[in-house]
């Protein structure tokens, strides 16, 4: 089995990381750069950012911001927000990140994915999925950072966009954020095992349980947190060594 991977997600608002519930009633968690270096020596595995405004504001997400990240931030990391054209996301790959995110941008024109695959290949290619759940068994995607429902369904956008090249998902239960009531098994183990490539879960994380149960039972690949390790709920370590004492491989 590969080895699970911890990622911290570090929201971007006006230049600051923030963190809120249900993205919404956002508080101060510190400046992204300060936080990435402390990921680091944490010993993350990877790091995502997200500019969460970017698509509500229709900018693209702030250039310098990438190029500080690239010289400091000596681990993978993705980034995500306002990202619309090939050439916005060419400009965030020859600054030094790893990958991009696309979400609202996939929604308007999934030939984005594929042309994004094909220039740079699938694996630098995530594409962010914000669900909520809408009824028994049914969860609807939304954009704009989760401010506006699709109608599109869950599990059939998550196979649309691995048949179109993306090379992992970013699946966050907007019903879960920031609630720290645990991920949203259901959901991440049904679009896991509907698709062929990893998906990182996000939206609920808050005790270290939740961290077990969403790579056994949720059947995820990685798992995002912000908040808890943000404000030292939990040091990435201690996450780590309790998934090695439950018998889930993860990097050390």
């Amino acid at each position: 089995m590969l080895a699970k991977r911890i990622i911290p997600c570090l929201d971007v608002k006006e230049g600051r990381v923030v963190k809120g519930v249900q993205f919404e009633d956002l508080r101060d968690a510190g400046d992204p750069l300060e936080l990435a270096k402390y990921y680091v020596a944490e010993r993350a595995d990877e790091l995502v950012f997200l500019d969460i405004t970017a698509s509500k504001d229709k900018r693209p997400i702030v250039y310098d911001l990438v190029e500080y990240l690239a010289g400091e931030v000596f681990i993978p990391f993705t980034i995500g927000g306002g990202l619309t054209s090939v050439e916005h996301i060419r400009e965030i790959l020859v600054r030094g990140a790893d990958k991009i995110s696309l979400n609202t941008a996939a929604v308007h024109n999934p030939n984005l994915i594929s042309d994004a695959a094909k220039r740079f290949g699938s694996q630098c290619v995530v594409v962010a999925i914000d669900v909520k759940n809408v009824g028994p068994g049914r969860w609807e995607i939304f954009t704009h950072g989760g401010s506006k429902p699709t109608g599109l369904e869950a599990v059939a956008w998550a196979q649309k966009v691995t048949a179109l090249g993306a090379g992992e998902i970013l699946l966050t239960s907007m019903d879960r954020d920031g609630s720290k009531i645990g991920y949203d098994l259901e959901i991440t183990s049904t679009i896991s095992q509907a698709v062929n490539v990893p998906v990182i879960a996000s939206g609920g994380g808050g005790e270290l349980s939740h961290f077990r149960d969403v790579f056994g039972q949720g059947h995820a690949d990685a798992a995002l947190a912000a908040s808890i390790f943000h404000f030292k709920q939990f040091r990435i370590k201690e996450v780590k060594d309790y998934l090695r004492e439950n018998g889930i491989p993860v990097r050390v």
